[in-house]
Protein backbone atom coordinates (compact mmCIF):
# COMPACT_ATOMS: atom_id res chain seq x y z
CA UNK A 1 0.00 0.00 0.00
CA UNK A 2 3.04 2.31 0.27
CA UNK A 3 4.34 1.81 -3.28
CA UNK A 4 3.06 3.66 -6.37
CA UNK A 5 0.93 1.61 -8.76
CA UNK A 6 -0.31 1.65 -12.33
CA UNK A 7 -2.16 -0.88 -14.47
CA UNK A 8 -0.43 -3.77 -16.22
CA UNK A 9 -2.48 -3.81 -19.43
CA UNK A 10 -4.41 -1.26 -21.47
CA UNK A 11 -8.17 -1.00 -20.91
CA UNK A 12 -10.70 -0.22 -23.65
CA UNK A 13 -14.37 0.36 -22.99
CA UNK A 14 -17.40 2.01 -24.58
CA UNK A 15 -20.56 3.29 -22.93
CA UNK A 16 -23.05 6.13 -23.16
CA UNK A 17 -22.20 9.64 -21.98
CA UNK A 18 -24.52 10.99 -19.29
CA UNK A 19 -24.93 14.42 -20.88
CA UNK A 20 -24.30 13.84 -24.59
CA UNK A 21 -26.33 10.63 -24.77
CA UNK A 22 -23.91 9.17 -27.33
CA UNK A 23 -21.51 6.25 -27.14
CA UNK A 24 -18.06 7.22 -25.87
CA UNK A 25 -14.87 5.23 -26.33
CA UNK A 26 -12.34 5.41 -23.51
CA UNK A 27 -8.86 3.92 -23.15
CA UNK A 28 -6.87 3.69 -19.91
CA UNK A 29 -3.11 3.16 -20.30
CA UNK A 30 -0.26 2.49 -17.87
CA UNK A 31 1.84 5.50 -16.84
CA UNK A 32 5.24 5.94 -15.22
CA UNK A 33 5.99 6.89 -11.61
CA UNK A 34 4.98 10.38 -10.50
CA UNK A 35 2.98 10.97 -13.71
CA UNK A 36 -0.32 10.95 -11.84
CA UNK A 37 -3.67 10.74 -13.63
CA UNK A 38 -3.78 12.63 -16.94
CA UNK A 39 -6.73 12.91 -19.36
CA UNK A 40 -6.40 13.37 -23.13
CA UNK A 41 -9.14 14.19 -25.63
CA UNK A 42 -8.55 11.97 -28.68
CA UNK A 43 -11.27 13.90 -30.52
CA UNK A 44 -9.16 17.07 -30.18
CA UNK A 45 -5.76 16.17 -31.69
CA UNK A 46 -2.96 18.33 -30.35
CA UNK A 47 -4.89 19.49 -27.30
CA UNK A 48 -3.14 19.62 -23.94
CA UNK A 49 -3.36 16.81 -21.44
CA UNK A 50 -5.48 17.60 -18.39
CA UNK A 51 -3.92 16.67 -15.08
CA UNK A 52 -6.23 15.47 -12.33
CA UNK A 53 -5.49 18.11 -9.71
CA UNK A 54 -7.56 20.59 -7.65
CA UNK A 55 -6.68 23.76 -9.55
CA UNK A 56 -7.81 22.21 -12.85
CA UNK A 57 -11.41 21.86 -11.63
CA UNK A 58 -13.29 24.28 -13.88
CA UNK A 59 -16.91 23.43 -13.04
CA UNK A 60 -18.78 21.48 -10.36
CA UNK A 61 -22.34 21.76 -11.73
CA UNK A 62 -23.88 18.25 -11.74
CA UNK A 63 -20.40 16.67 -11.92
CA UNK A 64 -16.70 17.45 -11.55
CA UNK A 65 -15.23 18.95 -14.72
CA UNK A 66 -11.51 19.41 -15.31
CA UNK A 67 -10.09 21.88 -17.79
CA UNK A 68 -6.89 23.46 -19.00
CA UNK A 69 -6.16 25.86 -21.89
CA UNK A 70 -9.72 25.55 -23.20
CA UNK A 71 -9.83 21.75 -23.16
CA UNK A 72 -12.21 20.11 -20.69
CA UNK A 73 -13.29 16.68 -19.54
CA UNK A 74 -16.41 16.16 -17.43
CA UNK A 75 -17.98 13.55 -15.14
CA UNK A 76 -14.58 12.33 -13.98
CA UNK A 77 -15.44 11.58 -10.35
CA UNK A 78 -16.58 7.95 -10.67
CA UNK A 79 -13.48 6.90 -12.62
CA UNK A 80 -11.17 8.84 -10.30
CA UNK A 81 -12.91 7.22 -7.34
CA UNK A 82 -12.29 3.75 -8.79
CA UNK A 83 -8.62 4.52 -9.50
CA UNK A 84 -8.06 5.78 -5.96
CA UNK A 85 -10.16 2.99 -4.48
CA UNK A 86 -7.96 0.37 -6.13
CA UNK A 87 -4.71 2.17 -5.29
CA UNK A 88 -3.81 3.37 -8.81
CA UNK A 89 -1.53 6.43 -8.73
CA UNK A 90 -0.48 6.74 -12.37
CA UNK A 91 -2.58 6.32 -15.52
CA UNK A 92 -3.28 7.96 -18.87
CA UNK A 93 -6.93 8.21 -19.89
CA UNK A 94 -7.96 8.92 -23.47
CA UNK A 95 -11.56 9.63 -24.47
CA UNK A 96 -13.23 10.75 -27.70
CA UNK A 97 -15.68 13.08 -25.97
CA UNK A 98 -15.93 15.90 -23.44
CA UNK A 99 -17.07 13.42 -20.77
CA UNK A 100 -16.23 10.06 -19.23
CA UNK A 101 -18.76 7.28 -19.95
CA UNK A 102 -21.31 6.91 -17.16
CA UNK A 103 -21.43 3.06 -17.21
CA UNK A 104 -24.02 1.94 -14.61
CA UNK A 105 -23.80 5.14 -12.54
CA UNK A 106 -21.40 3.64 -10.00
CA UNK A 107 -17.68 2.88 -10.10
CA UNK A 108 -18.17 -0.91 -10.07
CA UNK A 109 -17.54 -1.37 -13.84
CA UNK A 110 -14.33 0.66 -13.63
CA UNK A 111 -13.15 -1.42 -10.65
CA UNK A 112 -13.83 -4.59 -12.66
CA UNK A 113 -11.83 -3.24 -15.63
CA UNK A 114 -8.89 -2.31 -13.38
CA UNK A 115 -8.82 -5.74 -11.75
CA UNK A 116 -8.99 -7.49 -15.13
CA UNK A 117 -6.15 -5.31 -16.46
CA UNK A 118 -3.98 -6.11 -13.46
CA UNK A 119 -2.44 -3.72 -10.97
CA UNK A 120 1.32 -3.25 -11.16
CA UNK A 121 3.57 -2.05 -8.34
CA UNK A 122 6.20 0.50 -9.34
CA UNK A 123 9.64 1.26 -7.96
CA UNK A 124 8.90 4.41 -5.99
CA UNK A 125 7.05 5.11 -2.75
CA UNK A 126 3.77 7.00 -2.62
CA UNK A 127 3.59 10.48 -1.14
CA UNK A 128 0.87 11.01 1.48
CA UNK A 129 -0.79 14.19 2.73
CA UNK A 130 -0.96 14.08 6.53
CA UNK A 131 -3.44 16.50 8.10
CA UNK A 132 -1.82 18.40 10.98
CA UNK A 133 -4.56 20.91 11.91
CA UNK A 134 -8.33 21.10 11.32
CA UNK A 135 -9.40 22.94 8.17
CA UNK A 136 -12.96 23.46 6.90
CA UNK A 137 -15.20 25.30 4.44
CA UNK A 138 -18.97 25.77 4.43
CA UNK A 139 -21.85 27.45 2.65
CA UNK A 140 -25.52 27.98 3.40
CA UNK A 141 -26.30 24.29 2.89
CA UNK A 142 -23.33 22.18 3.87
CA UNK A 143 -19.92 21.98 5.44
CA UNK A 144 -16.83 19.85 5.01
CA UNK A 145 -13.58 19.49 6.94
CA UNK A 146 -10.31 17.64 7.34
CA UNK A 147 -9.30 16.68 10.89
CA UNK A 148 -6.08 15.04 12.10
CA UNK A 149 -6.32 11.25 12.28
CA UNK A 150 -3.87 8.32 12.19
CA UNK A 151 -5.63 6.86 9.12
CA UNK A 152 -7.86 7.95 6.25
CA UNK A 153 -11.35 8.05 7.72
CA UNK A 154 -14.55 9.31 6.09
CA UNK A 155 -17.70 10.42 7.92
CA UNK A 156 -20.52 11.58 5.67
CA UNK A 157 -24.04 12.80 6.51
CA UNK A 158 -26.82 13.64 4.07
CA UNK A 159 -30.29 15.05 4.69
CA UNK A 160 -32.97 15.02 1.98
CA UNK A 161 -36.65 15.82 2.39
CA UNK A 162 -37.59 12.78 0.28
CA UNK A 163 -39.28 10.15 2.51
CA UNK A 164 -37.13 7.31 1.18
CA UNK A 165 -33.83 9.09 1.84
CA UNK A 166 -34.17 11.42 4.82
CA UNK A 167 -31.07 11.53 7.01
CA UNK A 168 -28.36 8.98 6.32
CA UNK A 169 -24.87 8.65 7.80
CA UNK A 170 -21.87 6.58 6.84
CA UNK A 171 -18.53 6.21 8.61
CA UNK A 172 -15.58 4.18 7.36
CA UNK A 173 -11.87 3.65 7.75
CA UNK A 174 -10.72 3.61 4.15
CA UNK A 175 -9.16 0.47 2.69
CA UNK A 176 -9.14 -0.91 -0.83
CA UNK A 177 -11.14 -3.95 0.31
CA UNK A 178 -13.76 -1.81 2.06
CA UNK A 179 -14.06 0.42 -0.98
CA UNK A 180 -14.60 -2.53 -3.31
CA UNK A 181 -17.03 -4.29 -0.98
CA UNK A 182 -19.14 -1.39 0.30
CA UNK A 183 -18.70 1.76 -1.81
CA UNK A 184 -18.02 1.10 -5.49
CA UNK A 185 -21.46 -0.43 -6.17
CA UNK A 186 -23.40 2.70 -5.08
CA UNK A 187 -25.09 4.42 -8.04
CA UNK A 188 -25.76 8.08 -8.66
CA UNK A 189 -29.33 9.19 -7.98
CA UNK A 190 -31.76 11.86 -9.05
CA UNK A 191 -35.38 12.89 -8.88
CA UNK A 192 -37.79 12.31 -11.76
CA UNK A 193 -38.86 15.95 -12.03
CA UNK A 194 -35.24 17.11 -12.11
CA UNK A 195 -34.31 14.52 -14.77
CA UNK A 196 -37.23 15.58 -16.97
CA UNK A 197 -36.27 19.26 -16.54
CA UNK A 198 -32.60 18.64 -17.40
CA UNK A 199 -33.44 16.59 -20.48
CA UNK A 200 -35.85 19.30 -21.68
CA UNK A 201 -32.86 21.68 -21.45
CA UNK A 202 -30.69 19.34 -23.52
CA UNK A 203 -28.77 18.00 -20.50
CA UNK A 204 -28.51 14.48 -19.06
CA UNK A 205 -29.57 13.09 -22.44
CA UNK A 206 -27.93 9.77 -21.61
CA UNK A 207 -29.51 9.47 -18.18
CA UNK A 208 -31.73 6.42 -17.73
CA UNK A 209 -32.75 3.76 -15.26
CA UNK A 210 -29.73 1.80 -16.50
CA UNK A 211 -27.26 4.30 -15.04
CA UNK A 212 -29.01 6.06 -12.15
CA UNK A 213 -31.41 5.57 -9.29
CA UNK A 214 -34.48 7.67 -10.10
CA UNK A 215 -37.07 8.62 -7.48
CA UNK A 216 -40.56 9.99 -7.89
CA UNK A 217 -42.28 11.74 -4.98
CA UNK A 218 -42.48 8.58 -2.89
CA UNK A 219 -40.35 5.72 -4.19
CA UNK A 220 -37.52 4.42 -6.36
CA UNK A 221 -38.90 3.71 -9.82
CA UNK A 222 -36.07 1.35 -10.85
CA UNK A 223 -37.60 -2.14 -10.95
CA UNK A 224 -34.57 -3.73 -9.27
CA UNK A 225 -34.71 -1.29 -6.35
CA UNK A 226 -31.69 -0.32 -4.27
CA UNK A 227 -28.45 -2.25 -3.95
CA UNK A 228 -28.36 -1.36 -0.24
CA UNK A 229 -30.65 0.72 2.02
CA UNK A 230 -27.92 3.37 2.41
CA UNK A 231 -26.93 3.46 -1.28
CA UNK A 232 -27.61 7.21 -1.38
CA UNK A 233 -25.04 8.22 1.25
CA UNK A 234 -22.60 5.60 -0.04
CA UNK A 235 -22.70 7.21 -3.46
CA UNK A 236 -21.91 10.57 -1.89
CA UNK A 237 -18.87 8.89 -0.28
CA UNK A 238 -17.92 7.44 -3.69
CA UNK A 239 -18.10 10.91 -5.26
CA UNK A 240 -16.11 12.46 -2.43
CA UNK A 241 -13.33 9.88 -2.79
CA UNK A 242 -13.09 10.79 -6.48
CA UNK A 243 -12.97 14.50 -5.68
CA UNK A 244 -10.38 14.07 -2.92
CA UNK A 245 -8.20 11.94 -5.18
CA UNK A 246 -7.38 15.13 -7.07
CA UNK A 247 -4.76 15.79 -4.39
CA UNK A 248 -2.73 13.16 -6.22
CA UNK A 249 -1.73 11.61 -2.88
CA UNK A 250 -3.54 9.43 -0.34
CA UNK A 251 -4.71 11.25 2.78
CA UNK A 252 -3.84 10.53 6.39
CA UNK A 253 -6.68 12.36 8.07
CA UNK A 254 -10.41 12.40 8.81
CA UNK A 255 -12.72 13.78 6.11
CA UNK A 256 -16.03 14.93 7.63
CA UNK A 257 -18.91 16.10 5.41
CA UNK A 258 -22.46 17.29 5.93
CA UNK A 259 -24.59 17.88 2.81
CA UNK A 260 -21.45 18.48 0.79
CA UNK A 261 -20.94 18.13 -2.94
CA UNK A 262 -18.33 18.57 -5.65
CA UNK A 263 -18.01 22.33 -5.12
CA UNK A 264 -17.35 22.22 -1.37
CA UNK A 265 -15.07 19.21 -1.76
CA UNK A 266 -12.92 21.14 -4.21
CA UNK A 267 -12.92 24.29 -2.09
CA UNK A 268 -11.66 22.24 0.84
CA UNK A 269 -8.74 20.91 -1.22
CA UNK A 270 -7.83 24.38 -2.43
CA UNK A 271 -7.96 25.84 1.06
CA UNK A 272 -5.87 22.97 2.42
CA UNK A 273 -3.16 23.46 -0.20
CA UNK A 274 -3.17 27.24 0.28
CA UNK A 275 -2.32 26.82 3.98
CA UNK A 276 0.85 24.74 4.37
CA UNK A 277 0.50 24.84 8.16
CA UNK A 278 -2.51 22.49 7.91
CA UNK A 279 -0.60 19.57 6.37
CA UNK A 280 2.70 17.95 5.60
CA UNK A 281 3.89 15.51 2.96
CA UNK A 282 5.15 12.14 4.18
CA UNK A 283 6.11 8.76 2.82
CA UNK A 284 6.88 5.37 4.30
CA UNK A 285 10.32 3.78 4.43
CA UNK A 286 10.61 0.25 5.81
CA UNK A 287 7.09 0.63 7.17
CA UNK A 288 7.89 3.81 9.10
CA UNK A 289 6.44 7.25 8.32
CA UNK A 290 9.00 9.89 7.34
CA UNK A 291 8.73 13.49 6.16
CA UNK A 292 9.02 13.66 2.39
CA UNK A 293 11.81 16.13 1.66
CA UNK A 294 12.36 15.54 -2.06
CA UNK A 295 12.04 18.77 -4.05
CA UNK A 296 8.96 18.73 -6.28
CA UNK A 297 7.57 21.30 -8.71
CA UNK A 298 5.56 23.99 -6.94
CA UNK A 299 2.01 24.45 -8.25
CA UNK A 300 0.06 27.73 -8.29
CA UNK A 301 -2.47 26.96 -5.58
CA UNK A 302 -5.01 29.61 -4.64
CA UNK A 303 -4.18 32.23 -2.06
CA UNK A 304 -6.21 32.26 1.17
CA UNK A 305 -8.08 35.36 -0.04
CA UNK A 306 -9.03 33.61 -3.28
CA UNK A 307 -10.40 30.67 -1.30
CA UNK A 308 -12.56 32.87 0.88
CA UNK A 309 -13.90 34.60 -2.21
CA UNK A 310 -14.79 31.29 -3.85
CA UNK A 311 -16.44 29.96 -0.71
CA UNK A 312 -18.63 33.02 -0.49
CA UNK A 313 -19.68 32.98 -4.13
Amino acid sequence: MYIQKTIENEINCKSVGLHSGRKIHMTIKPAGVDEGIVFYRSDLPGSDGIRAEPTNVSDTTLATTLGTNGTRISTVEHLLSALFGMGIDNAIIETDSFEIPIMDGSSLPFVAFLKDAGIKSQDKSKRFVRIKKPVSVSDNEGRVAFLPSPEFRITYDIDFSHPLIGKQSYDMIFSHNTYEKNICTARTFGFLQEVEYLQAKGLALGGSLNNAIVLDDEKVINKEGLRSPDEFVKHKVLDAIGDLSLLGMPIIGHFVAYKSGHRLNNLLLRKLLAHKEYWEMVHYFNGEMELFDEIIDARPYDSPNDILSLAGS
